[in-house]
């Protein structure tokens, strides 16, 4: 990678003019041959090497070097030319009339665009009382430029930008967008070059992700995820198989026209920018609904906000926004300067990809016992904030990117979501850089860090102990299903443990009136309330209480199925895995985690607090495993029913022996369906499986078989 301080002009004023003058040469020579490279990476192999805005500096950097020196401005510079290359699998295509770029103002602020508009206005020659230029304004897409060659309304061929001057034939690929018209009406020129964006959204990008490493966990070989969804949508139409670029999701935006011959009668030449865009709507070509026309600075300005505000909860990728002059008189007027056109210009925003480098790897305990690593970072100023930590996500993923302590690496942050990495530039690696491992404890607590085989994650296996959880345990305790402590809501909780009044759950039952009345908007009354509602939840059931420790993978279902097989909480503890086993629909995960929860000295003692904190249960031998109608059945419940509740419904099924489930799939018996069943139901029919109403449950409940209504 290039050296980035030979931008630094602290040797500016030393030695002669012409030692400064080789010094200039030098760096122009070294940035060129750096801009070269990446835009190969990106342009013609899709794997890009560094993020936009590090490109966009070298490329500033450059242009001032050649302004200040124009003897640097050689035919080869990245100045001169459009980024990109033709690959040899594809057939070269010349554009008649060349696909170039447009200048890049960088100045993410307001100014950025009032500059654009002065600049205009005194290409033009327009005074202070002069009337304001008319603009349009539009989305700068983060894809893939594309020109669509029509005859005779039928496209004939497609071809990327390439150098600008030739591109590659890539119609095949295109063909599979549905998105692109592939005949249009017939008033349109007898030849018709549209010029647009393939892009790719962020939701099909995901999928097609999730898809590529489903295929790798499979051990498929020449898979890859992508980096971005512009390199994803680049890396489809750049496919030889188009077989295979049409399983890939791609979509079109249309921004103008190239060359344009034969006007028909009923469509003549257009005299404004945005009426061609109207146009090439009313053809069937997709335009971005928030293209605007705009009036003078105030206008750009305006819509330059707008679109800001508005950028992350787009289902695409953008990183900026367009603005040309409407009128195509006084585009032609302005014409060209060197590569770019005068009367248009990209407004960035605020980079959201940067690079920095990574000075440690930690990992952090969320609420829920997740162990998540995270890079510590050198600050960096990305997406409008300074970021010095980003997610790893987890092992797997930190693995698949192989980031190490030391890197040189890619951040990326869009509007609100957490900062993450996206790539290594691995050429900038240090020697000795160790591989991340995820620790095999909790790194609060030192509990057993465990991982189920079909997930992920790793997780903190001291829910009740551990620090990180313990909101979440608390919340998990005294919620309706649980132990039930009425009034001790999240708000509650987070002012208890953040004070320090409670730490463990057997803290819950040492409150006193004192403590409480001293935490902020809680009148004497309420604390009163809180303290009755918590003496009231000692009385409670031994259901409730397995389901309210919180063990991982034990629902509510599973808890009474572990009650009505052990009968006390002593003999649930001291079960062994093969003793586990033998519960109704507990399995192999379920098992381990029940054991490891329980063989924590600290959860021992937790459970032992609260008994002599006065939470009581009733208990008994097992029950007798007599034989129940539905042993072995689940049922699924959806809509409401006329006469029982959801809760009454579910007891009376359990009750039964049925497990209740959530959704439904082939090993669903039965759904019992009331009014305003959703996609449940829908699911069930198209599965074949047996529907009940209230009627029908109640004769289900009773032993009566029944294949449905």
């Amino acid at each position: 990678m290039l050296n980035l301080d030979l931008f630094s002009d602290s040797d500016e004023g030393k030695g002669s003019s012409s030692s400064a003058f080789e010094q200039d040469t030098q760096k122009a020579t070294q940035i060129r041959q750096a801009l070269h490279r990446y835009a190969h990476a990106y342009y013609t192999l899709d794997a890009p090497e560094v993020p936009d805005a590090e490109y966009d500096r070298l490329f500033s950097a450059l242009q001032l070097l050649e302004e200040k020196h124009p003897v640097l401005k050689t035919p080869d510079s990245p100045t001169q030319r459009v980024g990109g290359a033709v690959l040899p699998e594809f057939q070269t295509v010349r554009h008649q009339v060349p696909m170039l770029s447009i200048r890049t103002e960088t100045d993410n602020e307001s100014t950025g665009a009032s500059a654009f508009d002065t600049r205009v206005r005194k290409e033009l020659g327009l005074g202070e009382g002069e009337p304001e230029v008319d603009y349009v304004a539009e989305l700068k897409f983060d894809g893939l430029a594309m020109s669509l060659r029509y005859e005779k309304g039928v496209l004939v061929q497609a071809a990327t930008r390439g150098d600008g001057e030739y591109g590659e034939d890539v119609t095949n690929n295109i063909r599979t967008i549905g998105q692109i018209p592939l005949q249009l009406p017939s008033d349109v020129p007898e030849v018709l070059e549209v010029r647009g964006e393939v892009y790719m959204r962020r939701d099909d990008f995901e999928a097609l992700n999730e898809r590529q490493r489903l295929k790798i966990s499979k051990g498929a070989k020449g898979e890859k995820t992508f980096v971005n969804p512009r390199n994803a949508a680049a890396g489809a139409v750049r496919q030889l198989d188009s077989h295979i670029a049409a399983q890939r999701p791609l979509s079109f935006f249309a921004y103008g026209l190239g060359e344009v011959l034969g006007w028909s009668q009923q469509i003549t030449a257009f005299a404004h920018h945005f009426e061609l865009l109207q146009q090439l709507k009313a053809w069937g070509f997709p335009v971005a609904i928030q293209t605007q026309c705009v009036k003078g600075s105030a206008g750009l300005i305006q819509f330059h906000g707008q679109i800001a505000n508005e950028r992350d909860a787009l289902p695409y990728d953008i990183d900026g926004v367009v603005y040309k002059v409407d009128h195509l008189a006084l585009q032609e007027r302005l014409g060209f300067v060197t590569r770019e056109p005068r009367w248009a210009v990209a407004h960035k925003f605020p980079a959201q990809e940067e690079l920095t480098t990574v000075q440690s790897i930690e990992v952090q305990v969320g609420r829920t016992g997740k162990l998540t690593p995270v890079a510590k970072l050198a600050p960096v100023f990305v997406g409008g904030v300074t970021v010095t930590n980003a997610t790893l996500h987890n092992e797997d993923e930190a693995r698949r990117k192989d980031v190490r302590v030391g890197d040189t690496v890619i951040v990326r942050r869009a509007g609100d979501v957490i900062p993450e990495v996206v790539s290594v530039v691995i050429e900038k690696r240090l020697a000795g850089a160790g591989i991340f491992t995820m620790p095999r404890v909790c790194p609060v607590c030192g509990s057993p860090a465990v991982r189920d085989e079909d997930e992920a994650d790793y997780r903190c296996n001291g829910g009740l102990f551990c620090n990180a959880q313990r909101k979440q345990a608390f919340l998990h305790f005294a919620q309706r299903r649980a132990v039930e402590v009425d009034g001790l809501g999240e708000k509650l909780i987070d002012q208890l443990v953040d004070a320090g009044v409670v730490s463990t759950l057997p803290d819950l039952y040492k409150l006193g009136l004192t403590a409480l009345v001293q935490l902020d908007r809680m009148a004497e009354k309420s604390a009163l309330n809180i303290l009755k509602a918590l003496e009231a939840s000692k009385a409670t059931t031994l259901p409730r209480f397995i389901y309210g420790l919180g063990i991982r993978h034990v629902g509510e279902a599973t808890a009474k199925e572990f009650a009505r097989h052990f009968g006390t909480l002593d003999a649930l503890m001291q079960a062994s895995e093969e003793l586990l086993l033998e519960v109704s629909d507990v399995g192999p995960v379920v098992a381990q985690s029940v054991r490891i929860f329980f063989e924590q000295p600290h959860h021992q003692e937790i459970v032992a607090q609260l008994k002599a904190c006065g939470v009581h249960w009733e208990e008994g031998p097992p029950a007798e495993r007599a034989h129940q109608p539905l042993t072995g059945k689940t049922v699924v419940l959806t809509g409401s029913l006329p006469n029982l509740s959801r809760d009454e419904a579910k007891a009376m099924l359990e009750a039964a022996g049925a497990k209740v489930a959530g959704s439904v799939s082939q090993k669903t018996s039965y759904v019992v369906a009331g009014t305003e069943a959703g996609s449940k139901l829908d699911k069930a029919t198209a599965l074949g499986v047996p529907v009940l109403d209230e009627a029908g449950l109640l004769k289900l409940v009773q032993g009566n078989n029944h294949d449905g209504t």
